[in-house]
């Protein structure tokens, strides 16, 4: 391991951190608050951690990044920004117990969005409503920080660039590989944040028609993010407005799709961008998704719902929040048709596209599974047959599709292996426990009954909500990060 390399960009990620906590002093100031130190504090704890690796002399060979110091640096870093991110929950009294406040923090930085924070007003407790301006707000901006990935936002701004950076790179991106968009990955990480910035701005700006300007502030960080946290009790159904979900709807679906589609439209590449593959796939998926689910609670006898355009209406918002990973919700679904959670149980499983912000296993990994699954069994009908996969028009290499397939086997084992631990307590049933770690690997937020929409995730125990962010942790950086670390094979030169 070279750790000089590794201690070097770790110190560049606290002071970033650092920097980072400077806004949410800025809110505090703007509403009169008081809760500045609960900034402060985690600040001067990341100048301490990070200013004096600045001080370690290395060059050349010892600033060679290979595979596993990309992955160190990515688990490291999200371990430790999520470790001092919680201590504001902690000073500022928001979450006064450590592991809840690390709970909500991973949940942000992984852009979950499962939260502990009560909305119930009649437990006489504070509530999400009840909390800081800018406590609110650093919860929502580690939603928009981890929805691109703290490390690509270190690497817009490194005065420096490392031609090993881009194991980090590829360690930290969701999908089954990563690539360049420029020959430089500074420029590359600049320009996906410019991209990633303007659409927040934009749906900022469309929701500043109809709702306060914190509100729309926060809710659009936490859209880009695809990690869902409201500054709401009952999320964006506390502003029952049609306008507000289909701008809300819109751009959960753009922050869905790979970042490199924007960057080839930008480019004059719009062809080639609207022939993608995953995202037909992934447009198919969320359109068929839509209408079966609407005309499943219409008919159905069990809800209220009584025009089609309101099932549509409700249908087409948990639908695209779910699949994009988001966990905005506008209604319980709690009540829907068992065939209409079935589907949304699918979509949380599948997730976005690769190369965005959104969770889940990916729309790409998915078509690969079934691509070379159905490959094989065409190889054992005709085993003098040479089948070859293809995706978005090339052929894919196996040594991508074994790692597809050991992804797929490592996340379900991880999936089960969860949902069995935190069976472990009295709390929940099957299909609580089942979804609360569907959830947290899926990043996505709420899960069924206990942990739906309606519900949060306090009613677990200290021991579960470790296990929950952990595996929280393992969905956000694909797995591999963190098994690598833990790997004694890892520290060896």
């Amino acid at each position: 391991m070279n750790w000089k390399a590794v201690l070097k960009i770790l110190g560049k990620i606290f002071i970033a951190e650092a920097a980072m906590m400077i806004l949410p002093i800025i809110v505090a100031g703007v509403y009169g608050e008081s809760t500045y130190w609960g900034f402060i504090m985690p600040m001067i704890v990341l100048l301490v951690m990070g200013v004096p690796t600045f001080f370690i002399r290395a060059e050349g060979e010892d600033m060679k990044i290979h595979a596993k110091e990309g992955f160190a640096i990515v688990a490291f870093c999200w371990l430790a920004m999520s470790a001092v991110g919680a201590l504001p929950y902690v000073i500022t009294g928001a979450i006064p117990h450590y592991v809840d406040a690390l709970f909500e923090t991973i949940s942000g930085f992984t852009t979950t969005g499962a939260s502990i924070i009560p909305t119930d007003t009649t437990l006489g407790l504070l509530t999400i409503e009840d909390l800081p301006k800018s406590v609110l707000f650093w919860r929502s901006f580690t939603n928009w920080i981890g929805g691109m990935g703290v490390l690509v936002f270190v690497l817009a701004v490194l005065p420096k660039e490392n031609s090993g950076i881009i194991h980090a790179f590829r360690a930290e991106a969701t999908g089954p590989s990563v690539g360049k968009l420029t020959s430089k990955m500074g420029r590359t990480a600049r320009i996906l944040y410019a991209i990633y910035f303007a659409m927040t701005v934009i749906e900022m700006l469309f929701l500043l028609v109809k709702i306060p300007a914190f509100d729309a502030l926060t809710t659009a960080l936490a859209n880009a993010g695809t990690g869902g946290f409201s500054v709401r009790n009952a999320s964006i159904g506390a502003y029952d407005s049609v306008y507000v979900e289909v701008v809300i709807t819109v751009f959960m679906f753009l922050f869905s799709v790979n970042f490199n589609l924007y960057y080839l439209i930008l480019t004059g590449h719009v062809l080639k961008a609207v022939k993608s593959e995953e995202a037909i796939s992934f447009t198919a998926m969320v359109v068929l998704a839509i209408v079966a689910i609407a005309l499943n609670v219409f008919y159905s006898a069990a809800t209220a719902i009584t025009s089609f355009g309101t099932a549509l209406r409700y249908s087409s918002f948990q639908v695209l929040s779910l699949a994009s990973t988001t966990g905005f919700s506008s209604i319980d679904y709690n009540s829907w048709p068992t065939l209409s959670q079935a589907i949304l149980l699918f979509l949380m499983v599948v997730g976005g596209m690769a190369g965005s912000t959104a969770g889940g296993m990916k729309m790409s990994r998915f078509i690969i599974l079934i691509k070379s699954t159905a490959a094989d069994i065409r190889r054992l009908v005709h085993p003098r047959e040479i089948v070859t996969v293809k995706f978005e028009g090339e052929a894919v290499k196996q040594e991508t599709i074994n790692t597809v397939r050991l992804y797929f086997v490592t996340w379900v084992a991880i999936l089960i292996f969860a949902g069995l631990v935190i069976s472990i307590e009295t709390y929940g049933d099957f299909l609580t426990n089942f979804s609360a770690s569907l959830s947290c690997i899926s990043n996505i937020g709420p899960g069924f009954n206990l942990v739906g929409p309606a519900a949060n995730f306090a009613g677990y125990s200290y021991f579960s909500k470790v296990i929950l962010s952990l595996e929280m942790l393992f969905g956000r950086l694909e797995i591999f990060p963190l098994l690598v670390l833990f790997s004694p094979a890892t520290y060896n030169k």
